[in-house]
């Protein structure tokens, strides 16, 4: 037997269809509503993880720059006339934590070449001075050795030449050229222009856009030079140079870097009491006096490298400290960089 539905009915089974679809498609934005929020809710859940651990390395790194000033400071009172490696302030320092650990090490900012060291003095009237231009003549001098010892192969004599002149112009304040060196017109013609800074570095990175260095070169040259924030003195701690920069003490002294080194591992101890006894020994006989003047066994300038993890986060800062000719231990500049 056929049962026939009324037309109402079948009205009726319609609008049930329709207002389940309705209810289903509901459901559904709900669900997608719902999980976008619980995603959100845990996005941000991490983000403030991750924001209060990396505070809490940064913290940390700030603590242990506090620990290195008290290091640092006590060199003023318990021996500031000799600066060496066996002092407290050169070991390695390192700290666990509950969910990671500090590390920091100071090394001397006095164990290396300046950069800034290549620059012309001027006189009051803003000439420069004759015999400052002679003095620095031997400074760009002692520089070109450094280049080559650091790489024969690539950097021959006129690349150290170009380079070091360079330098010079880049530091001077005048826009008179030097022979091999290079000033704002080099520059401004490049495919991305630039002009010669005419001021000291702030930082040893400047030196890649010096006129004549090469990126196929470039790192093997800079862990021999630094950079002293307005300070064009040159000055090498003969107590604080390591082995591996033998060709720091060789471009200065013009020793060879077997001799550089064999110096350098027959030091005392606790390093030479003062310059005058480095000076005596027999391979150093033939300095003048400006070589003589470079070297030193004090130091002002130290670097703070710090590494600090906490709970998967990583923090890594570079503190340069200025410690003498100052009432305090002066923070000179600071340096944030990912770690490797």
């Amino acid at each position: 037997m056929t049962i026939k539905m009324s037309k109402h009915a079948k009205t009726l089974q319609r609008q049930q269809g329709v207002a389940l679809l309705v209810i289903m498609l509901i459901v559904a934005l709900v669900t997608v509503l719902a999980t976008e929020m619980v995603t959100r809710l845990q996005l941000n859940l991490a983000r403030t993880v991750n924001i209060k651990a990396n505070n809490q390395a940064y913290w940390y790194a700030m603590g242990a720059e506090e620990f290195a000033k008290k290091s640092l400071r006590d060199l003023r009172t318990l021996n500031p006339d000799t600066i060496n490696l066996n002092q407290p302030w050169a070991k390695l320092f390192n700290y666990p934590i509950d969910g990671g650990g500090i590390q920091a090490q100071v090394t001397d900012m006095q164990a290396c070449f300046n950069l800034n060291s290549l620059v012309t003095k001027r006189t009051d009237d803003g000439s420069s001075n004759v015999s400052s231009e002679i003095k620095i003549q031997t400074e760009i001098q002692a520089f070109n050795r450094l280049l080559v010892l650091t790489n024969s192969d690539a950097i021959d004599s006129f690349t150290a030449d170009t380079v070091s002149e360079s330098l010079a112009d880049w530091l001077d304040e005048d826009s008179d050229l030097r022979s091999y060196g290079a000033e704002d017109g080099d520059y401004e013609s490049l495919q991305f222009p630039y002009s010669a800074a005419n001021s000291l570095m702030t930082n040893s990175s400047e030196f890649r856009l010096i006129n004549g260095v090469d990126v196929s070169w470039l790192n093997l040259v800079l862990p021999y030079v630094c950079v002293l924030p307005n300070d064009s003195t040159l000055a090498v701690n003969v107590n604080t140079l390591e082995p591996d920069h033998a060709k720091v003490l060789a471009a200065l002294t013009g020793l060879s870097t077997d001799a550089a080194n064999r110096l350098i591992s027959a030091r005392p101890v606790d390093g030479y009491k003062n310059i005058a006894d480095f000076l005596s020994e027999p391979e150093l006989q033939d300095l003048n006096d400006t070589q003589k003047a470079w070297l030193t066994v004090k130091s002002n300038y130290f670097m703070l490298d710090i590494k600090t993890r906490y709970n998967g986060a990583s923090f890594n800062m570079s503190t340069l400290f200025k410690v003498f000719n100052t009432d305090e231990v002066e923070v000179m500049s600071r340096e944030f960089r990912s770690i490797n």
